[in-house]
């Protein structure tokens, strides 16, 4: 080759310059192969195989295809949405740095200031305002593969320094974060940010994949909905210790850990530095993550404290939920408030299930101080329960009818919220009468038609029920006379509340939508000082009454003396003579201006009731109810009395039995009952205890007594004892001298007698009906539906009072009791009850 010389002359020169180690041997004799190889003139084309396109083609396809696979799964590993945990991390070979969840409190005691990005390791950015757009912070690495955060111009951020020595993994946490407000957590891919739901199931499989076997460490990272924090620094500190961390993995192998970041969303807070401490729990994004707003803990089904929930076995663990937001509440109401920890678990051992009844019988009993302590605010009066009589000494009881129904309905409000049943709120007859019985129209023109039942008891088998009924006549609405109705309204501070006078509002709407064009309404508020704000106006002017309506605001305090008595006065001045006068009261009774005690009030009302104006009491709200001077009223006052606990109840009362509770028919109706002591050894009223008058009161015209309204059914019950048994509630008896002994008279089989008297809603004078009972002997599977309800009811009544005067008091059979009772039940008022006692009988576990 002709310059072969300076091409080797070439190679050589270039080959020292570069100062590189000395050429492997035999170089020369490769490289004369090779120039022997570039003289060589091939005149032949070179010929390919046609098969070697194509391999080819397919080995770069499938070559790709892998590596198109391997990179995804490198992408999606990266970019996998998780909560940074708190806990052992293991050492990662990746230049990303890993870091935990960091509320707001906890990142701004680490602010020391502005200082050079460069020499510090960014955990987040605050702005003043907030970051809205991901365009304003922008990411690299510098040489060292130190993650380096870099800013918008316009924007003013404050980096924030951690602990160097902990490394960190930027993830996307899953979660919209609008503002400082909440956890902040910045994550590094192009995941789209998804909205979570507000429960979350995990079940025992993932459990017991954990390496950890403490319960909390199982959860770590496997349900949605916890965050948990078992840092044992200091409470304002970003940083986390993983040797303690590690320490308290060791040393507390129970279900505190076992949480430990399996769960997103859940706060689990050690004391500081005490391994083994005890952790509190607190679930986001249901009001704050302070740890004093405790969960509540569901394990089986049953309400359970943080102590009984700490002492689970992880392995007999079956399955979690978590419920947070309208999930919790609307499943265990107020209680679920701090969101709500499901626990369903395996078969107990004996020894578990001792303990866990142990440890929730003194739980149970702190609650209920609790909740008598919370209670204090609301008053009811205290009465005790109607003893047993004996019939030889005493066979005449003498009592009031008593149409109220707002026992009921503050119990089911209680019950529901999950509260202690003040046993002074419970009235048994208003409980009873909350419900309709079917009661035939009377005849003869007779306000009431009088029934009567006569059956075993179901609470004491050898005991008897009598069960007497009144049916008031019904009068259609276009018979009913003209309505003169005085709003009197409670605008005071302590209405200021959601279920108060804004309900009270929306109730009153109800109650216009019954009236008619000749009906007249008056609205009179009272706060500091009472008021006049809407003459009496034809009901033909809604717009103008719900207008008034719309306009009132709560404040000042409370002068109900002033309001009722000019109410009265404005319900005297537009008096219609025959008609239907009516004041209509809505408070919480929290009078504390003017007349304001129980004894005021009831002087008070005793006088205005002359005025021949009736009364209707709504109470609202909780907390500081005063019941206690609503049934006053109501009850001296020729009135009725409700507690509207929500606009369902609102619709019943004032609006399906409008009628029933705006339009008497009869008033001062009182009953007297003599029992025959050949049959009756003794016998007691149940309820009425605060209706009960002396037996000389029933003739006298003077005394007041209840009202009966349109199409309204009254019911009370009496428990009797039969002479032929001996029952260990009979009082003992007295040796009498001069009292006759009436069993050898022969009354054939008569077992009492009832009178009813009652006057018409404008009379004076009263008129009296009688009818006889008479003794039968059937069996109780014979009775009536209305029977089996109404003993149900009351029988609920009397464990709810906690009555010695029962010892059964088994919840199972009275809910089965009141299913066998339900009848006819359109509305689904008896089907309401029945869930009422379930709800009340798995309180009681």
């Amino acid at each position: 080759m002709e310059n072969n010389h300076d091409i080797d002359k070439k190679f050589n020169e270039a080959s020292q310059s570069l100062e590189e180690p000395a050429t492997f041997p035999g170089f020369d004799k490769v490289w004369a192969k090779v120039e022997e190889k570039l003289d060589i003139k091939e005149n032949k084309k070179k010929i390919v195989p046609i098969w070697f396109k194509y391999g080819i083609a397919a080995s770069l396809i499938i070559g790709l295809g892998a590596f198109y696979f391997i990179n995804k799964n490198d992408v999606s590993e990266i970019n996998k949405s998780v909560i940074a945990q708190n806990g052992v991390s293991p050492k990662i070979n990746s230049s990303i740095q890993a870091i935990d969840s960091t509320v707001k409190s906890n990142i701004e005691k680490e602010i020391d200031g502005i200082q050079q990005i460069q020499n510090q390791r960014i955990l987040a950015y605050e702005d003043a305002k907030s970051i809205n757009h991901s365009d304003d912070l922008k990411t690299d690495f510098d040489l060292n593969e130190n993650l380096i955060i870099k800013k918008n111009e316009n924007i003013d951020i404050k980096p924030l320094k951690i602990n160097s020595v902990v490394p960190y993994v930027a993830v996307d946490s899953g979660y919209k974060v609008k503002n400082i407000e909440d956890v902040v957590v910045l994550g590094y891919s192009k995941n789209k940010i998804r909205e979570k739901s507000s429960s979350t199931t995990l079940n025992a499989q993932k459990l017991e994949n954990r390496p950890n076997s403490g319960f909390l460490n199982s959860l770590q990272g496997n349900a949605h909905g916890l965050a948990i924090n078992s840092s044992s620094g200091s409470p304002s500190s970003g940083r986390i210790d993983y040797n303690n961390v590690r320490n308290e993995f060791k040393q507390n192998n129970n279900i505190s850990q076992a949480l430990i970041g399996t769960v997103s969303g859940l706060q689990i807070a050690p004391n500081p530095g005490i391994p083994g401490s005890s952790k509190q729990i607190a679930i986001r994004g249901i009001s704050s993550l302070n740890a004093s707003n405790q969960p509540l803990y569901v394990v089986n089904g049953v309400p359970q404290s943080g102590d009984v929930f700490k002492k689970i076995d992880p392995n007999s663990i079956r399955s979690i939920e978590i419920l947070k937001d309208a999930s919790a509440t609307a499943m265990y109401g107020s209680r679920g408030g701090n969101g709500v920890i499901v626990i369903k678990t395996k078969k107990l051992s004996r020894k578990e299930r001792k303990a866990f009844e142990k440890l929730q019988k003194v739980q149970d009993s702190i609650n209920v101080s609790k909740q008598i302590q919370k209670q204090n605010a609301e008053e009811y009066d205290a009465f005790v329960e109607n003893p047993f009589e004996l019939t030889k000494n005493q066979s005449v009881s003498t009592f009031s009818i008593d149409v109220d129904k707002a026992a009921y309905s503050n119990i089911r409000r209680m019950i529901n919220n999950g509260e202690y049943v003040n046993k002074n709120a419970v009235r048994i007859e208003e409980m009873i009468n909350y419900f309709k019985y079917d009661y035939p129209q009377p005849k003869n023109n007779q306000p009431f038609s009088i029934n009567t039942e006569y059956n075993d008891s179901p609470w004491n088998k050898q005991h008897k029920l009598l069960k007497i009924g009144l049916q008031g006549k019904e009068v259609p609405t276009d018979k009913l006379p003209n309505s003169n109705f005085v709003f009197l309204i409670d605008v005071s501070g302590s209405m200021d509340e959601p279920n108060k006078l804004p309900l009270l509002k929306s109730s009153f709407k109800v109650l216009l939508d019954q009236l008619r064009p000749t009906d007249k309404v008056g609205i009179v508020v009272y706060a500091g000082s009472a008021g006049m704000v809407l003459s009496p106006t034809s009901a033909q002017e809604k717009s103008k009454i719900i207008e008034a309506l719309d306009r009132l605001q709560a404040g000042g305090s409370t002068a109900g003396g002033q309001g009722i008595e000019l109410a009265y006065k404005l319900a005297q001045e537009n008096f219609i003579k025959n008609g239907n006068n009516r004041v209509i009261i809505a408070t919480d009774g929290d009078f504390n201006v003017g007349a304001s005690s129980t004894g005021d009030l009831q002087t008070l009302i005793e006088e205005k009731r002359k005025s021949g104006v009736f009364l209707t009491c709504l109470g609202f709200g909780m907390g500081n109810f005063k019941d206690n001077r609503m049934e006053t009223l109501a009850n001296k006052g020729n009135g009725n009395y409700a507690y509207i606990d929500n606009l369902q109840e609102a619709n019943k009362f004032l609006g399906k039995e409008f009628a029933g509770n705006m339009y008497a028919i009869a008033k001062d109706v009182k009953i007297q009952i003599e029992f025959n002591a050949k049959y009756v050894k003794s016998y007691r009223l149940i309820g009425y205890e605060n209706r009960k008058l002396k037996n000389e009161d029933f003739n006298n015209d003077r005394i007041d007594a209840g009202e009966l309204g349109s199409g309204h059914t009254v019911t009370a019950l009496y428990e009797v004892i039969p002479t032929d048994v001996k029952s260990e509630f009979l009082p003992k008896e007295n040796d009498l001298k001069y009292t006759k002994n009436t069993d050898d008279e022969n009354f054939n089989d008569e077992l009492a007698t009832v009178k009813f008297r009652y006057k018409k809603p404008d009379g004076d004078q009263s008129s009296e009906i009688v009818q006889v009972v008479k003794n039968t002997n059937q069996f109780f599977s014979s009775s009536s539906d209305d029977f089996k309800f109404a003993s149900s009811v009351a029988w609920f009544g009397l464990v709810l009072r906690n009555s010695d005067l029962i010892k059964n008091k088994d919840l199972k059979e009275i809910e089965n009791l009141a299913k066998k009772g339900r009848g006819k039940d359109d509305e689904g008022y008896r089907a309401e009850f029945v869930r009422l006692v379930e709800t009340y009988k798995s309180t009681q576990k």
